[in-house]
Formats: C-alpha cells, sequence, structure tokens
C-alpha cells in the first residue's frame, strides 16, 4: 500500500499532542511517582492475597477468603489464559497510569471524529474538550479506573458503528469487533450499558432516516453485520463475561430469597433496592452544575479562600489566621442534596455554548442521535427527582435496575456535548455554508450567546429569590460544628461562588462568541478562531479539574508507598503472630474498607458487588449502624460459627493512621475451622432459614434449607462421642484438607463460605454432596471412621469461558487478515484499473 506522507503526519502530531498533554497533566508520574487513588487503595487490600498467591506460585487463584469470609476473585482482578484483547489494550496504554487513561480519551474522540469527516485540527479541540471534562478526570483522580477504562472507548465503538453505516463494511466490522471486545474487556458493564443505551438511540435515528430516504436494505445489512461483531466481542470476553454473570447472581446484585428486612418489613422488591439505586440522583437544578462549575458549590468541601466571608468571619472570631486558613480550604460547599459529591460534573462553558449553536447550525442526522443522548442522559441522570421514568426503566427495562448512582449516566451528555460543539465549528469553517448563509450563521450566534448569557444573567441576578443554598448535612454543620451564625456566612459565600462562577462561564462564552463574530465578519482567519477556541478550552477546563485533581502533597506518593498503601498497625502485628486459619472481624469498618482484609481473613472488604447473603447475615445480625459493634445474645452465635478469633476495637484515625488506640480482643469461644453438630434444624424458606440463626447453639445444631439436592439423605440427629473432632491440615484458599475422626457417622459443618458454583466436596478422594448450612456456610454429611476431607474450587465456567475465548480470539484475528488482505486487493484492483 502507498501512503500519503503528508496526510498521516498531521496524525502524528496529534498523537504526540496528546501524550505530552496527558503526561504534562499527570506529570508526577514521570518522575516516577504513583498517584494515590482512594478506589485502588481499597482494591489493593480485597486482591492483596490472590496477588501474593501469583507472585509465589505463578498460579491464578479464583478464590480468596480475605474478605466477606470468602468469594471469588473474578472481579478482583482474575487473569485468563488466551485474553489476548487484554495484551491490545496494554499496547494502547503504554504511559504510565493515570496519564494513559486520558490519553484513551484523546485518542477515541479523535478518531470518532476523523469518522464523522471532521478536519484534524478540529478533532484535537473535540479531545481537548471531551478529555479534561471534570468528572473524566475526577473518577481518574478517585480510583474509577474501570469506569475512567471504559468511558475511554466509547468513541471507538461509535467510530466502527459510524463506518459501517457510511459503506465502509469492512473496516467498520472490523473496528467495531475490536473496539468492543476492548470495551467490554474494561469490566464496567454499567458504563457499557449506558453506551448501548447511546446506540439505540443513534439506531432509530438512521433507521427513520433509512425508511425516508428508501435505503432500508442497507439499515439491515449494516444493523446484521454490528450484531455479529457484538457477539464475537462477547465471546473475546467470554471468561470475563461468564464467571461476572454467575458471581453477579449470587451477589447483592442479583435476587435475594428473602422476603423480609432485618427490621421485619416486607422487602419491596428484588435485587437493589430503589433507594440504593436512586441515592445519587442528580437534582433539576444541579444540572446547571455542567454550565457552571460551582452552580451548586463544587465539591462536598472547597477552599473558600481568605477573601471569603467565612475567613473574615473567624478572623473577627480572633480564631487565629493559620487556623482560620485550615477551616476554610475545607468549608462544606455544596448544597445539593447528593450524599458525596467529589467535584461537580462540569462540561464547559465555552463546549456547551459551540453545542447549543450546533442545534442551529449543524443539520446532518449526527445533530439528532447527539442531541437524543444529551436528553436521555439529562433526564436519566435525575433519577428520584423524576421518579415517573426512573422507576419505569427500573421496573421493565432490561438490566437498568442492576446499577446505581444513576446520576453517572450523565457520562453520556459529557461525550455528545463536545461531538455537537465540533461539528459546529466543522459547519462553520465550510467555505459554501458562510458563502451562502453569513447572515444565518451570524443570527444563530446572536441567538446562542443571548439564551446561554441569559441564562447565566438570570440565575446571578435572582440567586437570593431562587435559592437558599441549604445543603443535605447542614442542619448537622449547623449543630455539631459551626453553628447558625457561622452556617450563615458559609451559605452566603455559597452565594458568592455561584456568582464568581456564572460570571467567569459567562466570560470565556463572550469571548468564543466574539472570536466566531470576527470569522463570520472575516476579521480573523479559521486558524486564529481555532488557537483562540483551544485557549479558552484548556483555561476552562484544566482549570476547574486542576482544583480537584492536582498535587497537593498527598495526591502522589512514592512506589512503594502505592505498592503499599496499608501501614502494618501494631494491632495487626499482634494478631499476626498467631498462625492459625481464623478471621478478624474490624467493626468500625463495617463492610466499606479492604483495610482488614490486607492483613487477614477477615468479615469485611470494599466491594460494589458484594456476596449477597453474606451481606444479608451481616444486616439482620451483625451491623449496628454505627460501628459499636458489641458481642451480645444476637451476634455472638454468627460470629463463633464464622471462626472470628480477633474483634478488633476502638481504632482511632483513618485507615492507615496510627491507630494507637487498636485493641485485638480475643474471642474465648471461636467455634473453630469445621466442627460435628448434633441436630439439624430443617426450615422450607429462606426467611425461616435467617430467623432460625438467632439464638441458635452454633455449636451443636445447624439450620438446612429442605429441597437441596440430596437433603433428604440427612438425618435430623446424629450422634458423636466425646473425641469425635475434624480438623483442618493442610490450606490454600482454593483448596482445604481436612482429617476427621468419629465413630459415628457424622454431620460437620466448616465455618467457610458456601458458593454453588464451583467448590466440590471430597472424602477420601470421593465426590460427595455437600450442603449450605447456616443461611452462609458449608456442611457435609461424613461417615463414621477416620477420613480425609478435601474441599476443591474447580469452576467448570472458567474453563467453559476460557474457551469461548480462544476461539473467538483466532476469529477475529483470521477476521482482521482477511479484512487487510481483502482492502489491499482491492486498492490495487481500483490502481489498476
Amino acid at each position: 500500500m502507498n501512503f500519503d506522507l503528508k496526510k498521516i503526519i498531521p496524525h502524528i502530531v496529534a498523537l504526540l499532542l496528546f501524550v505530552l498533554m496527558s503526561l504534562a497533566y499527570f506529570y508526577p508520574v514521570v518522575q516516577g511517582k504513583k498517584i494515590q487513588q482512594q478506589d485502588i487503595v481499597q482494591y489493593a487490600g480485597m486482591a492483596k492475597k490472590q496477588n501474593d498467591f501469583r507472585k509465589a506460585t505463578g498460579e491464578e487463584l479464583y478464590w480468596t477468603d480475605s474478605a466477606y469470609g470468602g468469594m471469588p476473585t473474578y472481579l478482583l482482578g482474575a487473569r485468563y489464559p488466551h485474553s489476548y484483547i487484554k495484551t491490545l489494550d496494554r499496547t494502547l496504554r503504554f504511559l504510565p497510569r493515570p496519564a494513559d487513561y486520558l490519553f484513551l480519551y484523546f485518542l477515541g474522540i479523535y478518531i470518532l471524529l476523523l469518522v464523522m469527516k471532521v478536519n484534524w485540527k478540529l478533532a484535537i479541540l473535540g479531545a481537548v474538550a471531551f478529555g479534561f471534562s471534570t468528572y473524566f478526570i475526577i473518577i481518574i483522580g478517585v480510583g474509577h479506573n474501570a469506569k475512567a477504562h471504559a468511558i475511554a472507548y466509547f468513541p471507538l465503538v461509535l467510530s466502527g458503528i459510524l463506518l459501517t453505516f457510511q459503506r465502509k463494511y469492512v473496516w467498520g466490522f472490523l473496528l467495531t469487533a475490536v473496539a468492543m471486545s476492548l470495551e467490554i474487556m474494561t469490566s464496567h458493564p454499567q458504563m457499557t450499558y449506558y453506551l448501548m443505551l447511546l446506540v439505540v438511540i443513534l439506531g432509530l435515528v438512521y433507521l427513520v432516516k433509512a425508511f425516508q430516504e428508501k435505503e432500508l436494505p442497507h439499515f439491515f445489512k449494516t444493523a446484521g453485520l454490528l450484531s455479529v461483531a457484538v457477539v464475537l466481542s462477547i465471546g473475546v470476553n467470554g471468561a470475563s463475561l461468564l464467571t461476572t454473570k454467575e458471581y453477579a447472581d449470587w451477589s447483592i446484585r442479583g435476587k435475594s430469597e428473602l422476603t423480609i428486612n432485618p427490621d421485619g418489613s416486607k422487602k419491596e422488591r428484588q435485587g437493589l433496592s430503589k433507594e440504593y439505586i436512586t441515592e445519587y440522583s442528580y437534582g433539576k437544578m444541579e444540572t446547571f452544575n455542567i454550565l457552571m462549575s460551582r452552580f451548586m458549590g463544587g465539591g462536598n468541601s472547597e477552599d473558600f479562600g481568605t477573601n471569603s466571608k467565612s475567613y473574615k468571619f473567624l478572623l473577627q472570631r480572633n480564631i487565629p489566621a493559620g487556623q482560620a486558613r485550615e477551616i476554610v480550604r475545607n468549608i462544606p460547599s455544596y448544597w445539593g442534596q447528593q450524599p458525596i459529591v467529589a467535584a461537580p460534573a462540569y462540561v464547559g462553558a465555552v463546549i456547551i455554548f459551540l453545542a447549543l449553536l450546533g442545534l442551529f447550525l449543524v443539520k446532518n442526522r449526527a445533530k439528532w442521535w447527539l442531541v437524543g443522548g444529551i436528553v436521555m442522559s439529562l433526564l436519566l441522570s435525575w433519577g428520584k427527582n423524576l421518579n415517573f421514568l426512573t422507576d419505569f426503566m427500573i421496573d421493565y427495562f432490561p438490566l437498568y435496575g442492576k446499577f446505581r448512582a444513576v446520576s453517572s449516566i450523565q457520562v453520556i451528555l459529557e461525550l455528545c456535548i463536545p461531538i455537537l460543539g465540533v461539528l459546529a465549528l466543522a459547519q462553520l469553517f465550510k467555505k459554501e455554508f458562510l458563502a451562502e448563509k453569513r447572515k444565518q450563521a451570524a443570527t444563530a450566534l446572536y441567538i446562542s450567546t443571548g439564551i446561554i448569557g441569559g441564562i447565566i444573567l438570570f440565575l446571578i441576578a435572582f440567586k437570593s429569590s431562587l435559592f437558599d443554598f441549604t445543603g443535605l448535612n447542614d442542619a448537622y454543620y449547623e449543630q455539631a460544628v459551626f453553628g447558625p451564625e457561622f452556617m450563615e456566612i458559609i451559605r452566603e459565600d455559597r452565594a458568592a461562588i455561584l456568582t464568581k462562577d456564572g460570571i467567569r462561564s459567562l466570560i470565556l462564552i463572550l469571548l468564543t462568541a466574539g472570536v466566531l463574530l470576527a470569522f463570520i465578519k472575516e476579521k480573523v482567519k479559521e486558524n486564529v478562531v481555532i488557537i483562540v477556541i483551544a485557549g479558552l478550552l484548556l483555561f476552562d477546563l484544566v482549570g476547574v479539574a486542576t482544583r480537584y485533581v492536582y498535587d497537593d502533597g498527598d495526591l502522589y506518593v512514592s512506589k512503594a508507598q502505592f505498592e503499599n498503601p496499608y501501614r502494618t498497625l501494631e494491632v495487626d502485628k499482634q494478631i499476626l503472630k498467631d498462625k492459625g486459619h481464623y478471621r478478624v472481624f474490624e467493626p468500625r469498618l463495617r463492610l466499606a474498607n479492604s483495610r482488614t482484609a490486607y492483613f487477614h481473613n477477615t468479615l469485611g472488604g470494599y466491594h460494589a458487588a458484594k456476596p449477597r447473603q453474606f451481606q444479608e447475615v451481616y444486616d439482620f445480625y451483625l451491623d449496628h449502624g454505627n460501628g459499636k459493634f458489641e458481642v451480645n445474645a444476637r451476634n455472638v452465635n454468627i460470629i463463633n460459627m464464622l471462626n472470628v478469633k480477633y474483634i478488633i476495637k476502638d481504632l482511632e484515625g483513618e485507615q492507615d493512621q496510627a491507630g494507637a488506640g487498636a485493641v485485638a480482643m480475643l474471642n474465648p469461644y471461636p467455634n473453630g475451622n469445621a466442627w460435628f453438630v448434633e441436630k439439624l434444624n430443617f426450615v422450607e424458606k429462606a426467611d425461616d432459614e435467617m430467623l432460625s440463626l438467632f439464638g441458635l447453639n452454633t455449636k451443636n445444631e445447624a439450620v438446612v434449607r429442605s429441597g437441596q439436592e440430596a437433603t433428604n439423605n440427612l438425618q435430623e440427629t446424629y450422634k458423636k462421642d466425646s473425641l469425635a473432632n475434624i480438623e483442618l491440615t493442610a490450606y490454600k484458599p482454593d483448596a482445604l484438607t481436612y482429617t476427621s475422626k468419629n465413630s459415628e457417622a457424622g454431620f460437620a459443618v466448616f465455618s467457610e463460605i458456601h458458593y454453588p458454583h464451583g467448590w466440590n466436596a471430597y472424602i477420601d478422594g470421593k465426590l460427595v454432596p455437600h450442603y449450605r448450612v447456616n443461611y452462609i456456610l458449608r456442611g457435609l454429611e461424613v461417615p463414621a471412621g477416620q477420613h480425609t476431607i478435601d474441599f476443591k474450587f474447580e469452576p467448570t465456567v472458567v474453563e467453559k469461558g476460557i474457551s469461548i475465548s480462544l476461539i473467538s480470539s483466532v476469529l477475529l484475528m483470521l477476521l482482521i487478515v482477511a479484512g487487510l488482505y481483502y482492502e489491499y486487493k482491492r486498492r490495487k484492483e481500483v490502481k489498476e484499473a
């Protein structure tokens, strides 16, 4: 093939620019530092055991017992053979993290805009507008890496789809298959689901156009090819998808067997509750955050600065200047209704203004699916603030109720708005357009400026009448922290930063409108407009993003600190002297922190898809809501059957601080790793099984659900002599060996979590059935005499998934080779003709 070097050079320049911008924004990574992302710190605690095991043995571990009593590692970074798509992904992410994700943002949207026939210079503008969108930067800062990863591949998937609709069937099919494989590989199904909602809107727009233009055969051919590409991409990710599906159904994302809540009330719905799904719902007025970055105060806490009324108020109350400065650095600025907001989802005043202009200038079908995506994204992000639509989606739209934090669907409008804004510029820069419609272009510019400027001025002028600037947690702050007088001053500062950021957005819009008007009137050239708007975009977006992700001395750490994020406390050293197999419980951290899991086998952990049955037992018996856990008659049997030997109490400070007050309380009566019981209590329903745990003498009794395979062969009572025992003799997280001795046939309970998909029990090498007992544990009938008992985690889903991935990957690679050969032959024939 002959390449035109002049055509390639601009794209090389663009890629180099993307590399430089990515490294410049996250510049400490060039110095060898690592970004300390909170969610990745939590992940490090959850995944430490499997990572250590892999390093020590070279083998992959698909089960860990370091958190929640035990769970598969499928969603904790498990690695599968023949995952060639991951190799491609690692090649694309060649920069140090997190600069790699920012580079992917730039690269993906650049390719998409080129596919949409946009000039490479404008495609770079679009990359800046998309990549530096505040939400996309903040999710990198807090460690939502999978989410950032998935978003970065959105544009690449859309590129493949649009190429196919442009009748470039071979390239479109192959790019869609590869891009969708990469998208699914990121393992963030919620983001991928939102992308598919946008694709549905895109498809409907193209279907309507195909019907109007009598091109239905082309539409259905394209749809068929894209469907095959998606099926192929699913196969490429067969191992991760099958294991994730199997585990997800067992997790809190799946259907519960319980019909009651811990307080005895009736469950309203299965799976995630609507309250949990919509806990993070964007307020309708909060939507203006996308235009005015701190319309509702910004993040949960902001630095109000020394010019604020809060700072002056503190000085007037004789607070030392240094202390006053520290206080105003962390003022509760956010006054919206979401529980926690790290930063506003600011899209940018400049690019929103350009997108509004695009509504008037852009006439092709792209406008309609982009506008549809924006509207859909906005309405669904309101969640409980638009109940009728949210309830409909949860109740009737497939899989929608599997995801929480509905506000995050705004990623779609954060994708669509920059594209529409760039298309507006592309239309304006067409010589034939201005030659024919210069006056109309100027009118559209005036109208857009008037609309958006008028909205900002209205909100600033009437803010005191429209809003009281009172947040969700203000009552607490007023009573427990600041007092009513200081809280009123804080509210005045909240109003002040609304005005300040509103004026900032208005100035940026007027400057953008000014340079565009100068272009329309032929006062400046196209390149000048591009340079000016690029500067305004960088000033606008980087300026806001840097408020929330910057090097403040804590964000970046050394490589050693990154790899060992949790400090070993004295209490950990004390517990680790005990080399037995047991569990540790740290009630203060509840089920929302993995610090304990980093050092011990624990009941706690941090994961968005916790084991459902364990979560339910925790909610019924162990959660006091405030971390002040006390062993009592309601929970002592639960603690004992889970083999909790140590309870860490009174941990002071945050998760990795000194923790001088932490004490390891020894539980003197854990049941151990396994024990024989004398009585089985059979129940019919899950509710009865859960409630039967209250007051149950777990050392001598167990609760068994009827209906499990072979439970009819079990007895209600078993004898055990005084010497009967069962001991753990060999241990790996996925393989445990016990020896048992009992003169009578007995029933043993094991303090390991029951998982129905992959755990097999063997007695003297013979596969035997085992049962779920006490709602979450394993039970096994053991013959009289002395025996060796093995529990092995042998998940068939892994082998099945690996086979599907291998076959699909080979097929995709063969299709890529065939496609390249076909294009080579076609171009050669065209040249010879």
